[in-house]
């Protein structure tokens, strides 16, 4: 039995930013992966991805992480193109991967299973009741509202949601995703509403603002925790999430998890890449 499962497809990822042009690994799978390998936690991951990429795999398994390595016809690229302000971005997908099925998780029990879907067609509505019948569901929404034609990222909204929220435990949106699903630009109005639809734990990401977490009719303000310097945002939403996931699984309450995440989240930013630091190096950032 494992504390976290994470399911996400390992990309390709060209990031263009005013600095330069990078060519890395990505995807929730891939930033989740390394952040939460590195805490005090029993993780696994399920990722899809075609066998000229399987390398990444190799370099996971060699920080110790436990991978499911499913075969896919492609591997997921993406492209992505930061403005000056790093809360802002634009997207391109050359190629798509295979989608999850319910077999592909049938042998892995977790208490929790986080869901880092990529695009609207990763991860079925099915998926996610059996998930919850298994154990805890936590949610990115970010790929449920995203289509892509002629290799453009179109935003969408999540045609199945009324649905699918009722089998999600935590879900976490940015304030652009919380509109396109509530219809409210007002956070507490739109958190309101996912939790009607069945969100026990509605994560709102804010960017530099910082982030609020509503669950039981109570809404919980964190603060961001600002890095020495801007360098790649890219991943920060997947790093938030590893340690706000790490800290619920470990018994911890909402604001200390919350803070906990923020303060991972601002850590990475400092760096290219995903979060490789510890439990101690994100505590240290708390007391900035």
């Amino acid at each position: 039995m494992y504390d976290i499962c994470c399911i996400g497809h390992i990309t390709l990822d060209k990031v263009v930013t005013a600095g330069g042009v990078k060519h890395m690994a990505g995807g929730t799978a891939f930033y989740f992966s390394n952040a939460v390998t590195h805490m005090p936690v029993k993780y696994k991951l399920v990722t899809a991805l075609a066998k000229s990429e399987m390398n990444e795999v190799a370099k996971l398994e060699d920080m110790g992480i436990d991978v499911k390595a499913l075969p896919s016809t492609h591997s997921v690229y993406f492209e992505n193109i930061y403005a000056e302000n790093q809360d802002h971005r634009t997207q391109r997908v050359l190629q798509k991967a295979d989608p999850f099925t319910i077999a592909d998780l049938e042998d892995v029990e977790a208490t929790i299973y986080h869901l880092g879907a990529l695009l609207a067609d990763d991860m079925s509505t099915d998926l996610i009741k059996a998930l919850f019948n298994k154990g805890n569901v936590s949610v990115d929404a970010q790929g449920y509202l995203r289509e892509v034609v002629d290799n453009d990222v179109h935003a969408i909204d999540w045609a199945d949601k009324r649905e699918a929220l009722k089998y999600v435990d935590i879900l976490k949106v940015n304030e652009h995703e919380l509109e396109v699903l509530t219809g409210f630009a007002d956070i507490h109005e739109g958190a309101k509403i996912l939790a009607d639809w069945g969100v026990k734990e509605v994560v709102i990401t804010l960017g530099s603002l910082g982030s609020v977490i509503y669950a039981d009719d109570v809404f919980y303000d964190v603060p961001a925790y600002k890095p020495k310097a801007v360098v790649d945002a890219t991943g920060c939403g997947d790093t938030y999430m590893a340690g706000y996931l790490y800290k619920r699984a470990t018994g911890f309450g909402i604001q200390n998890s919350g803070e906990f995440a923020a303060a991972m989240a601002g850590l990475k930013i400092e760096t290219s890449g995903p979060f490789t630091g510890t439990a101690e190096d994100v505590l240290e950032m708390l007391k900035r």
